[in-house]
């Protein structure tokens, strides 16, 4: 015989789910808010920071047509000159050949680079423009940078590359130092390239890293790293070109996203960069919301000022995560109050227990979209991102006002109404399904929205949980109750299970599927007793 609660057991139990996930939003919310003390920097100022100065909406230097005025160049390096000595660039034109010029006007120095890529003929624009400018400012470059990640992206071969390099030194006096700049991995794969350059560039991210390093670890992985590739090429002066964290996205593994973790990242290399002297370059001055079309959320959130210019932690002192935490419990007192209010007009309304219920699932769900509006406020950068967002964000509104107010009405005692599930229920389950293939075979730049789906997916198991009328699902409801367990594992797996966000999303696809399961395998039981008693009465 099997065990069944007690129709007042399953109304505690509910009742208690209610209460944690409101105090879980809460506690999160709160949490996010707390100062994070951090060991400080040994000073504010930096070497040398990698500038772009396409920061507001719309811009990219993916846009042949882009230009930024000699104006705001001035304005970027009038203010980074406060905080750094040096600046690198990445490419010529669109404005950015002025770079040298208007550095020397607050007495720092230029990283200068050259842009190469798969079309020869932009590369010889590119060349031209940067033995011009090199020329033109001798005394302000701090070496001039021939191809930027190049043999990573597989733009060019090594035997191309290396022809580039010999052209632009050829070109240049002896007194400009000229490099090339790739993640340290093809550095050593490709050593014959330390020939053609008069110093090694080396970017070193522990986040992007194919083993992604956690921030705890990440400068003593920097400190390996580097040594490994000074001991690759004896007697070359070996520089980092890129390092630093990123403070919005998804984490890989245990390397999480935040302006907490940048804060500490930065904080922590700067100083064992002061300690042994090592020449570095920091990414970068500016956030750049343009990369999230490439590199999703994370790629958008690399700078040490935002998107305005205005620095996003101290150099000293704690951090906050989320200064406005409040926002979130606003968001939660807002849900409370919505949910009343729609849930006040139901025939079903009984007294203070129906009340209270919907405020507690409306606390928590307000409080869970409030921590997507966030998501989304980060990882939106166009109008169709923002109205497929915003529409899937409206529909779990939708979806959790329907599903408290029929749960508020069981724990105030109504009447028995069947569970709200069917069509609805299969739109979710199709959703979180397809997310979820997305996430297994797409997912190095997806982020994972656990406030969209919270309230679905809470909402249907805490429904099922008080239904006493169970009802055999069908076939592609089951088949895509099946596949989300299985997709939720997989995305545990693949981070190793070092990411808590995959626990929280295996935890939301079994939310939503079991209930399925359950019932199909409830149907499968009465559907076998029924069998038998046929047969025993025949």
């Amino acid at each position: 015989m099997s065990f069944s609660p007690s129709s007042r057991a399953r109304r505690v139990v509910a009742w208690l789910a209610l209460v944690v996930m409101a105090a879980a939003g809460a506690a999160w919310w709160w949490n996010a808010g707390r100062p994070v003390p951090l060991p400080d920097a040994p000073s504010a100022r930096i070497a040398c920071v990698s500038y772009a100065p396409f920061r507001k909406p719309g811009e990219t230097p993916l846009d042949p047509h882009a230009f930024v005025s000699p104006g705001r160049i001035d304005a970027d390096l009038r203010a980074l000159s406060a905080r750094f000595d040096c600046v690198r660039t990445y490419s010529q034109g669109q404005g950015l050949s002025v770079v040298p010029e208007i550095a020397a006007r607050y007495h720092m120095r230029v990283l200068m680079g050259i842009w190469l890529g798969s079309d020869r003929k932009a590369n010889a624009r590119q060349i031209a423009l940067g033995i011009a400018t090199a020329r033109k400012y001798p005394q302000v470059l701090r070496g001039v940078v021939v191809g930027n990640e190049v043999l990573l992206r597989g733009d060019l071969s090594e035997r191309e590359l290396a022809g580039y390099l010999r052209e632009v030194r050829a070109a240049l006096p002896a007194a400009i130092p000229v490099t090339y700049a790739d993640v340290w991995e093809f550095w050593l794969a490709h050593p014959a390239l330390a020939g053609g350059v008069d110093f090694v560039t080396v970017h070193i991210l522990p986040y992007w890293e194919d083993q992604p390093v956690p921030p705890e670890a990440a400068v003593q992985h920097v400190a390996d790293v580097y040594a490994r590739v000074e001991h690759a090429f004896p007697g070359k002066a070996v520089m980092i070109g890129e390092t630093g964290w990123p403070s919005e996205g998804r984490p890989r593994r245990g390397a999480a996203a935040s302006r907490v973790n940048e804060a500490r990242y930065l904080r922590e290399f700067l100083d064992y960069a002061a300690s042994v002297h090592m020449p570095y370059n920091v990414i970068e001055a500016f956030d750049q919301p343009w990369k999230r079309a490439q590199e999703g959320t994370v790629g958008g959130y690399w700078g040490i000022f935002d998107a305005h210019a205005q620095p996003k932690f101290p150099m000293q002192g704690p951090v906050v995560e989320i200064p406005r935490w409040w926002l979130g419990w606003l968001a939660g007192a807002l849900g409370a109050a919505l949910f009343m209010l729609l849930g006040a007009r139901q025939r079903r309304a009984r007294g203070w227990r129906h009340a209270l219920a919907l405020a507690l699932a409306g606390a928590a769900g307000g409080m869970a979209l409030g921590w997507q509006v966030r998501q989304m406020l980060f990882a939106c950068h166009d109008a169709w991102e923002w109205s497929v967002s915003g529409v899937a964000w409206l529909v779990a509104l939708f979806t959790g006002v329907r599903l408290a107010r029929w749960l508020a009405g069981r724990l105030a005692g109504a009447p028995y109404r069947r569970a709200p599930a069917g069509r609805w229920r299969s739109i979710w389950l199709f959703a979180l399904a397809l997310y979820g293939l997305l996430l297994v075979f797409d997912g190095r730049y997806r982020d994972f929205p656990l406030g969209l789906f919270a309230l679905p997916c809470a909402g249907y198991a805490l429904t099922a949980w008080l239904d006493a009328r169970v009802r055999a699902p069908s076939r592609e409801t089951l088949f895509l109750a099946g596949c989300l367990p299985l997709l939720g594992g997989a995305s545990v797996a693949l981070e190793l299970g070092l990411d808590p966000a995959t626990w929280w999303w295996l935890a939301l696809n079994l939310a939503l599927a079991l209930p399925v399961v359950v019932a199909w395998a409830h149907s499968r039981s009465g559907l076998v007793t029924a069998r038998t008693m046929l047969g025993v009465s025949s």
